[in-house]
């Protein structure tokens, strides 16, 4: 779910309608997908930094108005759109349609998360003023009653302020319903003006999503957006049209939520979604952020507020890593690993209360008693790295869909660390994002079987069970992939920072247990955010899952280091 916070006093009721009458409208993103709140089916989970309630009092503490989107599908660059993986149990399943496997689920989300927020809602003197119908369906298109039936979930569950829809491009007239306010998403200047004209006359004109930047992808570039930013919204704040900027505040994927992009290509997104959004993923704010301020103060005719501060980085001593463990080491930590005759696929296996494997990396070991061609026929989803007795021998993956594999005598052990490196987030392939191994793998002609099958969510409590490992010296030439161990000395306050991961080559970084998220040395990103509230006065333990090569250090840096950058 997306919220979107706007002032208050830029906003006045028309009728029926809440128009965002002066277009300067300062807001908060905050994504509640349906993914973090039924992780597994049936287990609801709406606390902590989870709790929406929370926020939307929040946002009326602080006089905001709410504009809330509830999904079921929220895109976002988000795995699997923010649609929980479970789903995909089913193998019959068709996302974001009215096939009953999936409104049956949606039906009971929202019997849970409508009555939550129902109560915020304008007319019970609540923050919230609309409430968007679903995302950009109209890129979608696949089942003609879908709209209506999630209109109907929200409005027979109580929601009665203001229904909006948002799209782009074609989607604009295939993604609208009647009853439900459509705006529109872009970038571009020309388009933007070209979809305005597409609105009914006489309704408010709203963008949606106007896109400050872009996000990046693993081997690409950093994309920026800076170019006619400021004329384009001038353009549409001299048409009376109401923006919200997307992103406002940059942000970040922590730990496996990237989503993924696939027209023909699969393409992971990194763990920053910085976005070159006005306010930085870190929160700082940017070159763009003084410029659409100074824009505003023209239209308000007085100035928005003191240029803030910049928030203090900290950068922390370099630690080096002295003490690891192999992830051959650590198997006997886990539960009882799952036998199987062929592969399973992440989402089918028997594990979390029947709601499958939702991230990480799977770990499938079979024996083999002859050498030849590891044919993937396209099964590995995404990435596997191939090990024969313990000695990786290379990498099966979308590209690279066979692996030779040197004749020897006797039984070896085979095994395919596979990783699922995010799953589509947007486009026609949402019901194709199982993960690990989906089909057969094959030597030769012949499909392996007889699979021991060790499922590596590296969840908190997995990460914490270390504590009663023995960890063993790095070695001048350590065994991979593994973990590597270390502790950062925090003596002060502490402050947001970024790691730098020179010399390593591809991983997760977990601080205080918890997962950071992914690197890899392709780039663009170079550096992790690391925000304060991660990090505790004393020690923090850092451990590091590395694939491949290690470094010989750990930096912690004052500023990010997002590659090489591309102009949108």
């Amino acid at each position: 779910m997306q919220i979107i916070a706007v002032r208050r006093e830029h906003v006045r009721r028309i009728g029926l309608l809440l128009l965002l009458v002066v277009a300067l409208v300062m807001y908060r993103l905050r994504y509640v997908p349906w993914n973090l709140h039924e992780p597994q089916r049936g287990t609801y989970n709406f606390k902590e930094d989870l709790d929406l309630q929370a926020y939307l009092k929040l946002a009326n503490d602080l006089d905001l108005w709410v504009i809330l989107r509830p999904g079921p599908y929220i895109c976002s660059e988000w795995d699997l759109g923010g649609l929980p993986s479970w789903l995909l149990r089913d193998k019959n399943m068709k996302l974001r349609t009215t096939y009953s496997g999936f409104t049956d689920a949606v039906d009971a989300f929202f019997d849970v998360l409508i009555p939550k927020v129902a109560s915020f809602q304008y007319t019970e003197g609540g923050p919230i003023i609309a409430v968007q119908v679903e995302n950009e369906y109209g890129g979608y298109d696949k089942d003609e009653k879908y709209m209506g039936y999630v209109q109907e979930a929200l409005l027979s569950r109580g929601i009665v302020e203001l229904l909006m829809t948002s799209d782009n491009k074609d989607g604009l007239s295939k993604g609208s319903i009647a009853g439900a306010l459509p705006t529109i998403n872009f970038q571009k200047l020309d388009s933007g003006l070209s979809l305005l004209k597409n609105l009914k006359p006489g309704k408010p004109k709203m963008v949606m999503e106007y896109w400050s930047g872009w996000f990046d992808h693993w081997g690409g570039n950093h994309h920026i957006f800076q170019e006619g930013i400021l004329n384009t919204i001038a353009a549409l704040l001299n048409e009376g049209v109401s923006i919200n900027l997307y992103m406002f505040h940059g942000g970040t994927n922590f730990g496996f939520m990237n989503g993924a992009q696939d027209f023909g290509t699969f393409i992971a997104d990194v763990t920053s979604y910085d976005y070159d959004a006005p306010l930085s993923e870190a929160g700082d704010c940017t070159k763009k952020y003084f410029g659409i301020q100074e824009l505003y103060s023209k239209y308000l005719e007085k100035e928005l507020s003191e240029q803030p501060t910049q928030m203090h980085k900290s950068e922390y001593n370099t630690i080096r890593p002295k003490e690891y463990i192999p992830l051959w080491e650590v198997l006997r930590q886990l539960e009882k690993p799952i036998e199987s005759e062929r592969p399973i696929n992440m989402e089918n296996l028997p594990i979390n209360n029947g709601s499958g494997q939702a991230y990480g990396y799977t770990l499938y070991n079979t024996v083999i008693t002859s050498g030849g061609v590891l044919r993937s026929e396209q099964n590995v989803r995404d990435r596997a790295q191939v090990f024969v007795d313990g000695r990786s021998i290379g990498f099966l993956d979308y590209k690279f869909v066979e692996l030779t594999i040197p004749d020897a005598t006797g039984k070896r052990n085979l095994s395919l660390l596979v990783e699922n490196r995010g799953r589509v987030n947007y486009g026609d392939k949402l019901d194709d994002q199982r993960k690990g191994l989906v089909g057969d793998i094959f030597l030769d002609k012949e499909p392996l079987k007889g699979f021991t099958i060790y499922p590596l969510e590296m969840k908190t409590s997995f990460i914490e069970s270390f504590s009663a490992l023995q960890l063993n010296p790095i070695p001048d030439k350590p065994t991979f992939p593994a973990f590597f161990y270390g502790i950062l000395h925090v003596e002060s306050l502490p402050y947001d920072t970024f790691i730098k991961l020179k010399g390593w080559e591809k991983g997760v970084v977990f601080v205080n247990g918890m997962n950071l998220g992914r690197y890899w040395d392709i780039g663009p990103q170079q550096t992790l955010y690391l925000p304060a509230p991660w990090i505790q006065h004393g020690s923090n333990e850092i451990i590091i899952f590395e694939e491949s090569i290690a470094g010989k250090t750990v930096e912690f840096v004052n500023r990010p280091d997002l590659g090489q950058t591309q102009h949108v």
